[in-house]
């Protein structure tokens, strides 16, 4: 049977997503473009590349019309690459490592770059999630989503304490973690046209951060969500419309213990055992199986859990077979409640920090998280890993890889 294997993984650092962030004045469209020129720096051929598949979640303004196309384009690839650019929302860039292996596995194709790109500092933040749709929002009552991160905080008996003690867990690893250089080799420095270095390495984390600071924060949704809505009702009470047994929401989620929102893009090479074979590269990783899932839209963050045990289920393990895991810190509830419904162990979850130290760059996230994941695996010497994430819309990704 085929198999189809991560060869490489390359990303940018992540830069904090405003203005004053160092990456804001590069395109995205060159974010992804120097990544794919690394990639053939590093040994992949461009012209064997059947695809170029890339997640975005805003699909507008400098991310419009295909921009995994425009990247294949300003990088200088061949003509002949095509690019195709998908959005599953904060799973965008774990959807297209997904693709990759599933056009691999068909035996469709034999050589495909996934991944994703965000620069947030450039997003219009234009639509809600319903989009205006009165009839989906009479069906479904969509909230943002750090109204659904309360909403599963109040269900869960998550109190302030418990999700600020684990953004600070967050932080302190990721800054081990990049005190120890353990993201280096996946890191690829974003330059100017004239070749200065811009960033090369991670501009958000912010590391000494203690409960005691966090606790001066305030709740970043309690306002929004007691805000009377075009129909007259708050978040809260659509929440608690769908949700009665919530009572009055707990708002303890804020700036500090949710993704930071910065720029960023990565890129991975998926190959067939046999093309990799042939050409002599050698494999860092080998995709077993991955799923998606959906949940409940409303709450919207809780489909990792389900979505991870589908996965688990189609290969044949159980959680206990999985020895790092790579759950998304959309926002601090998220991993938490995974952790709790799994019976998780902490300490093979998010070893090194989480996008609530690193940052979310939405359509990118997910293959940045692979990247981790494997980076970590050889470190430690250890074999198997999962990567699941949350997404807008109440649905997940999920993804198991062995080392070969």
């Amino acid at each position: 049977m085929r198999e189809a294997w991560i060869i490489d993984g390359v990303r940018t650092p992540r830069g904090k997503g405003k203005a004053s962030g160092a990456l804001h004045d590069v395109h995205p469209q060159e974010l992804l473009g120097g990544l794919l020129r690394a990639l053939a720096d590093r040994g992949l051929d461009p012209a064997d590349v059947d695809d170029v598949v890339m997640g975005n979640g805003e699909h507008a303004g400098d991310h419009a019309n295909d921009i995994a196309r425009s990247a294949v384009l300003t990088a200088g690839w061949p003509v002949t690459v095509p690019g195709l650019t998908l959005n599953r929302f904060c799973g965008g860039g774990q959807q297209a490592v997904m693709a990759a292996a599933t056009g691999v596995l068909a035996g469709w194709q034999d050589l495909v770059v996934a991944g994703g790109v965000e620069s947030m500092s450039r997003h219009s933040y234009g639509q809600p999630l319903d989009a205006g749709n009165p009839l989906l929002r009479a069906r479904y009552p969509l909230v943002p989503q750090g109204v659904a991160a309360d909403l599963i905080a109040t269900l869960e008996g998550f109190d302030r304490e418990a999700v600020d003690r684990f953004a600070v867990r967050s932080q302190d690893r990721a800054a081990a973690a990049m005190k120890e250089g353990r993201f280096d080799r996946s890191i690829v420095p974003v330059r100017s046209e004239s070749g200065a270095v811009l960033l090369d390495r991670d501009e958000h984390p912010r590391p000494g951060t203690t409960v005691e600071s966090l606790g001066q924060l305030p709740a970043s949704f309690e306002r929004s969500g007691a805000k009377p809505r075009s129909d007259g009702r708050s978040y809260d009470e659509m929440c608690r419309d769908t949700y009665p047994e919530a009572g009055a929401i707990q708002h303890v989620h804020h700036a500090g213990n949710s993704s930071g929102v910065v720029d960023g893009a990565a890129a991975v090479a998926v190959a067939s055992d046999s093309y990799a074979r042939a050409h002599g590269l050698s494999p860092r990783a080998k995709i077993v199986t991955g799923a998606v899932r959906g949940a409940e839209p409303v709450i919207m963050l809780t489909a990792p859990g389900p979505a991870a045990e589908l996965c688990l289920a189609k290969a044949g393990m159980t959680a206990a077979d999985i020895d790092l895991w790579e759950i998304n810190e959309a926002f601090a509830a998220v991993p938490l409640k995974v952790i709790k419904d799994l019976a998780l162990d902490p300490d093979r979850v998010n070893v090194n920090g989480g996008a609530i130290a690193l940052g979310h760059p939405i359509g990118a996230t997910g293959a940045m998280l692979f990247q981790t994941l494997i980076d970590e695996l050889e470190r430690r010497d250890l074999s198997t890993g999962m990567v699941t994430m949350c997404t807008g819309g109440g649905m997940a990704t999920a993804t198991i890889i062995e080392r070969v």
